[in-house]
């Protein structure tokens, strides 16, 4: 692997691969991300981290009502199958890696990848810190074809909403279950018992389909039924 020269994308300063600006071969950066997730019900692909890593998630998991409670990244294939929780803790160290910004945007602008238009952030697990939520900013900026969702209850990351590039929203999750949605966030989800979900899935076979709701920020509010 050649070595490496810095960029800057509106803030944080990241690596980037090659002393003399070469693209990075799709095969090394699969090595240094380690795997995208291809969630059954998605478009397209997602990358999940262990939700017992969650910050705020991992303390509503114990707590009776709450959207985590029951949370299905504990359940499931997750739970018959040790080694996709150990896949998800090596994604979640590759993180630290210098060239890890590049690396994502490397295999997320792959035909593979970039096809489909959409990429979803966490379909397990949630944002660790500041500096994270900085790389998957400088992410989404260097994929300006592809748009991202990033559902989370990490109610810090409104204060870095200006920052959010504009290919990518961010919905708060509500904490609870019945919860209203927060009026002080664009675009946030909610999880519903009374029969008034607007996410189609539960009515098309568990998949989004030709949804992309999800992705819009024009919806305001994306409420799914309780599973």
């Amino acid at each position: 692997m050649h070595c490496g020269h810095w960029f800057r994308v509106r803030g944080p300063v990241y690596r980037v691969y090659g002393c003399g600006g070469g693209l990075m071969l799709i095969k090394d950066a699969n090595k240094i991300i380690v795997s995208l997730s291809k969630p059954e019900k998605m478009p397209g692909f997602a990358y999940g981290i262990p939700a017992a890593e969650c910050k705020t998630g991992s303390k509503l998991r114990l707590i009776p009502g709450s959207v985590c409670h029951g949370c299905y990244a504990f359940t499931g294939n997750y739970k018959r199958f040790p080694v996709i929780v150990q896949v998800q803790y090596k994604r979640l160290e590759s993180i630290q890696n210098p060239l890890w910004v590049e690396a994502m945007a490397t295999v997320i602008n792959s035909e593979r990848v970039s096809q489909h238009k959409v990429f979803r952030w966490h379909d397990a697990g949630d944002v660790q810190d500041l500096d994270h939520l900085n790389k998957i900013f400088a992410v989404c900026k260097l994929t300006p074809s592809v748009n991202h969702w990033m559902p989370t209850r990490e109610a810090w990351i409104k204060d870095h909403l200006s920052r959010c590039p504009d290919n990518l929203i961010i919905r708060l999750s509500m904490t609870m279950i019945d919860q209203p949605a927060a009026g002080s966030w664009s675009n946030t989800s909610t999880v519903v018992t009374d029969g008034a979900a607007t996410c189609p899935a539960p009515n098309q076979g568990g998949k989004c389909q030709d949804c992309r709701a999800c992705w819009s920020k024009d919806i305001k509010n994306i409420s799914y039924g309780k599973h």
